[in-house]
């Protein structure tokens, strides 16, 4: 594994000064390349000195920055966070600034004009002159100097304020102090491991694994009240500033471009292509969702009724923001009797990490090893090898980083750190990610118990692990999970239903005192609540994907009465006063505006490629996974994903699997 480790390109030991002076050098050097393609003469322009040189930059500074980059989301030193933050901004500068460059983009429409050049080159090459043509003309380059200069100013502004709305949101630490008795009904297990003031209270923090066991659990709707509250406006002041003057920006770079609306702008490279076809989507999977929707909110007034009658409180006949993970729990556990609590005793940490890379090898025909004493950001992190078990041709490694700390990007994702492409050389960059997530900690006396919604959660980022290990493409930009937006999460979906089978659910899990297996009873209703309020569950994302999409179809938003107004009507739940969820929504500051209804979208694909390949062939079937692996995930984005989708299914995508898996009638 020794000679292996050289072609690991990343370093984690990097001192904020490092990460300056890197910075400025890869700067440099970048440029220098963009600098000798826009040089070339129109009439000696080659596949040589125009696309492959600018391809090979791709490859090499990608690597480089992301050793630059990502420690902004993982390290515990705050001065490297803040190096980090500075130099993504820099150098997402600077990628406004080449993406801008005339003398380029003339270059590659000279090459696109030499049809005997074209005709020589592979697939995949056109695929990236065409692409990158056409993301010359989204950035005007086929306008005039003084628009061109406008558009660079706005891309540069909007770049710098979304990575200042992300840094708001990991170091927030807002903590609430509640004594025992405003946390009844929550875990015992969470209970203990609360910190205390000095008076005993207890702290809790917004960070997922104190919310959403507080939400979930805690029956004193004050408490719920004031952390929901807080929940909401995390970084209201700042950060909804920030998202409106975002709004603006992508309309008035619209405006410049020729495009109605930024979610014109946007959908015209995704799978469905303008917003009259979003709108569509997600207006008629509202309507057919109203019938679940109706039925849970029924149901969520009859348990509140109920609760406030036994506990002596006020009853209100609504349903609040603050209510409505407690009662969808506890309708979890009424009809279907699922006692999350007992659940997680059979989901340790360390059994689902063990029974999860043994089905992805199994599924995917891998190997994976882990490094021992490998070189890390962070003690916590594990690292293992990966390579093809049939062939034993060596792919890359991945980071396992799973537990919180302060300062650490707070939701579950997966990171591609080193692109699997062709290198100068013509040998294949091994390809390398990183899973960060937030599960609970193990202490000495305590466990790291899974709630299931995390076991699904690990299961999703996993997927998108190997989507990054296992893509085969030739350049940079369709490496890994560089698929269409809206498509990108297909195959990590896909895989959450692995969670909801007894064979593959009985590998990863164990009770945590004896190793006794998860009773079948409990599989059986697990499985049987799987539709358990899709009725809200589904209607809350649509609900975000049409406050996104309302947003970036006008040229400003005043984003608090937009969500309060979309929550009345899709989700029948009014926003909480004071509140601004918009604030702390990171994904539309992060690259996802105008793309929220992707995960809906995306869905319909997942369930198909699921219900009819492997709920008929088999869920372990070799052959399914090896199809799976070949036709969905080798690709990469060299490919569309509809014909990706068509390879594998053996016809066109229907939407019948989806409808099914929401529990509607078809």
């Amino acid at each position: 594994m020794a000679a292996d480790m050289s072609k690991n390109r990343l370093r984690w030991d990097l001192k904020p000064e490092d990460i300056k002076t890197r910075t400025d050098e890869l700067i440099k050097q970048s440029k220098a390349v963009y600098d000798g393609v826009g040089a070339v003469k129109k009439e000696d322009v080659s596949y040589e000195n125009v696309i492959l040189a600018l391809a090979n930059n791709d490859c090499e500074s990608s690597v480089a920055r992301n050793v630059l980059d990502f420690p902004q989301h993982t390290s515990a030193d705050k001065a490297v966070r803040e190096a980090s933050t500075e130099a993504d901004k820099k150098l997402s500068d600077f990628d406004v600034e080449m993406s801008m460059r005339q003398d380029v983009f003339d270059n590659l429409v000279a090459i696109q004009d030499k049809k005997d050049v074209v005709d020589k080159m592979k697939p995949e090459a056109k695929r990236y002159l065409e692409k990158l043509i056409k993301y010359g003309r989204r950035n005007g380059l086929h306008l005039p100097k003084d628009v061109q200069d406008k558009v660079k100013a706005l891309k540069k502004r909007a770049s710098d304020i979304a990575i200042d709305f992300n840094k708001n949101l990991n170091d927030e630490n807002t903590i609430l102090e509640f004594a025992e008795d405003e946390l009844a009904g929550v875990p015992d297990d969470f209970l203990k491991r609360l910190e205390r003031n000095e008076g005993g209270k207890c702290k809790v923090s917004l960070k997922y694994p104190d919310y959403f066991p507080t939400m979930k659990k805690c029956r004193m709707p004050e408490t719920r009240r004031k952390m929901e509250t807080a929940f909401n406006s995390r970084c209201i002041e700042e950060n909804s500033k920030i998202m409106e003057e975002l709004v603006e920006i992508r309309q008035k770079l619209a405006d410049l471009l020729g495009y109605p609306t930024h979610a014109a702008y946007i959908l015209e490279l995704r799978m469905a292509k303008d917003p009259d076809t979003v709108a569509t989507f997600l207006k008629d999977l509202a309507l057919k969702l109203r019938v679940l929707q109706d039925d849970e909110l029924k149901t969520f007034l009859e348990y509140k009724k109920e609760e406030c009658e036994k506990y002596g409180l006020p009853f209100e006949n609504k349903i609040n923001y603050w209510d409505m993970r407690y009662y969808m729990t506890m309708a979890e556990e009424k009809r279907y009797s699922i006692d999350h609590n007992k659940l997680k005793e059979y989901f340790p940490l360390e059994v689902v990490t063990k029974g999860l890379l043994e089905i992805y090898q199994e599924l995917l025909g891998l190997k994976f090893e882990e490094i021992q004493k490998p070189a890390v950001w962070h003690e916590d992190v594990t690292m293992f090898s990966v390579t093809d078990k049939a062939t034993s041709e060596f792919m890359g490694w991945f980071y396992l980083d799973l537990f919180p700390r302060e300062g650490k990007f707070g939701h579950a994702a997966c990171f591609g750190l080193q692109p699997g492409c062709l290198l100068s050389t013509g040998d294949r960059q091994m390809a390398i990610a990183a899973m960060v997530a937030n599960f609970t900690k193990p202490t000495s006396d305590a466990p790291s118990l899974l709630t299931h919604d995390e076991v699904e959660t690990f299961f999703h980022e996993f997927g998108h692990v190997m989507h990054q290990l296992c893509a085969k493409a030739e350049f940079r930009m369709f490496s890994g999970t560089r698929v269409e937006r809206d498509f990108v999460e297909a195959p990590s979906q896909m895989l959450e239903n692995w969670c909801w089978e007894a064979e593959s659910l009985r590998r990863m899990s164990s009770h945590y005192k004896d190793g006794a297996p998860i009773p079948d009873e409990m599989i059986e209703k697990l499985v049987k609540a799987r539709n358990a309020n899709a009725g809200l569950f589904n209607l809350r994302q649509i609900m975000l994907g049409t406050f996104d999409q309302t947003i970036h179809t006008r040229a400003k938003a005043d984003t608090r009465s937009i969500y309060a107004k979309v929550s009345d009507e899709i989700l029948r739940i009014p926003a909480t006063p004071g509140t601004n969820m918009c604030a702390s929504f990171g994904h539309l500051a992060d690259g996802y505006d105008a793309q929220y209804y992707g995960y809906l979208w995306s869905e319909v694909y997942c369930m198909d490629m699921f219900y009819s390949r492997f709920k008929k062939e088999g869920i372990m079937s070799p052959k399914v996974g090896q199809d799976y692996r070949k036709y969905i995930l080798q690709p990469g984005g060299s490919i569309d994903a509809m014909d990706m989708l068509k390879n594998f299914l053996g016809r066109e995508p229907q939407q019948e699997s989806f409808l099914l898996s929401k529990g509607l009638k078809v």
